[in-house]
């Protein structure tokens, strides 16, 4: 009976033998190529960079803090959220304080930046130095400071990025501080030395003051009637989200 058995079986094992083999030598095959070859997606879709975390450190005065605005709606946690939505991760550490001057964040905010270990820094500063009339030549000389203090902490200068002080001339409570055109000037000016610094350095300098100009145009203000609003900074974030690669 069993020897009848195997005769009957015997036919039906080359075929399934050799079936099984195939499938065999093709899973080996398959699995001696990069996963990439086989969808045929580009190595460049999930690059190794693009799983980092984002460590990002804000510094500056109260145009970083958000000054007028839930700490939320500020643009360095705007801006932390957009590249979430990316799915990347991101740490955010905002040490700006309103009415801090560059003495003050060189002071107070420069200790941070090595214990942080930031892969991505933002720097604006300089409003509360003109509002104290410190000469432009004083600032040069802090903002110059600054930037290398920045870079001996550890970070490499095309991971930091400048900012300029938004056009707050135009702001109902610009009066209280002068003439709102000879401020705006010295607004620009201020501006044009980080710049210029910021390129000495080889720190990236992001123009935000034309679209910062606009909306002051536009009266996007805080209730406090100073500083830019909650959609000023989304708008900031979004401009910084296209232009900076953390």
């Amino acid at each position: 009976m069993l020897s009848f058995l195997m005769r009957s079986i015997r036919p039906l094992l080359l075929p399934v033998l050799l079936l099984l083999g195939g499938v065999l030598l093709a899973l080996l095959l398959l699995g001696s190529y990069p996963r990439s070859a086989i969808t045929g997606a580009s190595e460049d879709v999930a690059p190794t960079r693009g799983l980092e975390e984002i460590r990002y450190l804000a510094l500056g005065d109260s145009f970083t803090a958000g000054t007028g605005n839930p700490p939320s709606d500020a643009f360095p946690s705007r801006l932390a959220d957009l590249w979430r939505a990316q799915g990347r991760r991101v740490t955010l550490k905002n040490v700006a304080v309103n009415g801090y001057t560059t003495e003050d964040v060189q002071e107070r905010e420069i200790p941070e930046v090595a214990p942080f270990r930031p892969t991505l820094v933002t720097l604006a500063v300089g409003a509360n130095d003109y509002v104290r009339r410190w000469s432009a030549d004083v600032y040069r000389s802090r903002v110059r400071a600054l930037l290398r203090a920045i870079i001996d902490a550890g970070v490499g200068p095309d991971r930091i990025v400048a900012l300029p002080q938004p056009d707050w001339s135009l702001s109902p409570a610009a009066a209280s501080f002068g003439d709102p055109r000879q401020i705006g000037a010295d607004i620009v000016a201020f501006n044009t030395i980080l710049r210029d610094e910021a390129g000495a350095a080889g720190v990236r300098y992001v123009d935000l003051y034309p679209l910062m100009h606009k909306q002051a145009e536009a009266k996007m203000l805080a209730s406090d009637g100073l500083h830019p609003s909650a959609r000023a900074h989304a708008e900031w974030a979004a401009a910084l989200y296209e232009q900076v690669e953390p």
